[in-house]
């Protein structure tokens, strides 16, 4: 247990590099509300598309259910450093939304390239709470 405590300090001490968070418990990630989503396969496809470029990190819950499937996507220190502020993504349950999350994140992500149009249609404002888990300073879920 220690060993990935300590692998989660390091990944979220690192913020040069994009980091994509999955919410995988509550309803997202839920084969009874989501039967026809490959959430193993999203998940793997995230950390495949996105390597190199990217920290993916699956989450218990970020608490924003009545949009599930949520992905985060938090800027690296460039896009950081442009101003940009972490995306949160909704009901991305599909391969058309995982492909266009991968090809932004790999262009560099929020701050650095422009929100593909799927992230930007499903794209919404969390609870300042949910918004909070995910903060500089916080550690991941």
């Amino acid at each position: 247990m220690a060993k990935q405590r300590s692998k989660r300090r390091e990944q979220s001490e690192s913020p040069e590099q994009v980091t994509v968070v999955v919410c995988r418990g509550g309803d997202c990630g839920s084969r009874r509300k989501h039967p026809d989503v490959d959430h193993v396969g999203q998940l793997a496809a995230l950390r495949a598309g996105t390597a190199g470029a990217a920290t993916v990190v699956p989450s218990k819950c970020l608490d924003a259910c009545e949009h599930s499937n949520v992905v985060v996507v938090m800027p690296g220190d460039a896009g950081s450093g442009a101003g940009a502020t972490p995306v949160w993504i909704g009901e991305a349950n599909d391969e058309a939304m995982t492909n266009d999350v991968v090809e932004w994140v790999r262009a560099g992500g929020p701050g650095v390239a422009p929100d593909p149009t799927l992230v930007a249609i499903h794209e919404f404002r969390p609870t300042r709470q949910s918004r909070m888990e995910l903060a500089p300073g916080h550690a991941l879920p």
